[in-house]
């Protein structure tokens, strides 16, 4: 499995807090069965961003666990008007391994008017925007997600969510947006190596139980190599037609 969102690079944002915590998250990745791990710091606001100081931690990480688990960088990027003037002049510095596509993080309280148009730039300007975990944000899930999809955006739930780490309501908001062919990655979006930790395996069997092997295989290993290659994404179906709510009169 290819793992495309993951906070292990220490000492950078609300991820791991040490170089040890980071092995230990690293060797847990691998023992579920993860090939290639991608470090996603924060790019907002709160975190400052570095990508000098990314590339020696994964340097110095990667030697530290071997050649077991293959370490890559990304960036978890936070969607501000800031943000997108950086990234159209540096794209490789945010892009998951330097290519085309970028992890997009939305605020959980609010859209910007302006959010398509921004989207709208990112895809003329040759980027992908990957909306990373809107089974946690209602807001986004019923306002643009489908919307974002059509301009060519795919989406990626997070491991925990299927598995009930994050409550029934983001659960079965990711069972829905699965069922509507509205997901393309499944990423751990990891922590820590406890309450928000980097395992895939429980995640994808229970996409190849109730969505069938074809589509967990292309959630966690085929699109997330394409996107690593900077390549089209060979699973992008067709959106299914979102149920209409049912109301009772008496």
């Amino acid at each position: 499995m290819i793992d495309i969102h993951s906070h292990f690079l220490p000492g950078l944002d609300d991820g791991a807090k040490s170089v040890e915590e980071a092995v230990a998250m690293i060797e847990m990745a691998a023992g579920d069965g993860t090939t290639h791990l991608v470090g996603t710091p924060h790019c907002n606001d709160r975190f400052a961003f570095s990508p000098e100081r990314n590339r020696a931690l994964l340097g110095e990480l990667q030697e530290r666990v071997g050649n077991g688990v293959v370490l890559l960088s990304g960036c978890d990027f936070h969607v501000s008007y800031q943000n997108l003037e950086r990234v159209l002049t540096e794209k490789a510095t945010y892009t998951l391994n330097q290519g085309t596509y970028l992890l997009t993080e939305f605020a959980n309280y609010g859209i910007a008017p302006q959010t398509l148009n921004i989207f709208h730039r990112l895809r003329l300007n040759e980027l992908v925007p990957i909306i990373t975990h809107p089974e946690r944000n209602r807001l986004l899930r019923e306002k643009l997600l489908r919307r974002l999809v059509g301009m060519g955006c795919p989406v990626q739930i997070t491991a925990g969510s299927l598995t009930g780490r994050f409550g029934a309501e983001a659960q079965q908001a990711a069972e829905r947006l699965l069922t509507e062919r509205l997901v393309h990655f499944v990423a751990s979006d990891a922590h820590d190596t406890r309450r928000r930790p980097p395992r895939l395996s429980r995640a994808r069997a229970r996409v190849a139980a109730k969505w069938g092997e074809e589509v967990a295989r292309a959630l966690f290993v085929e699109n997330p190599r394409a996107a690593l290659d900077s390549r089209p994404l060979p699973y992008f179906p067709e959106p299914a037609q979102k149920r209409k709510r049912r109301f009772w009169f008496f």
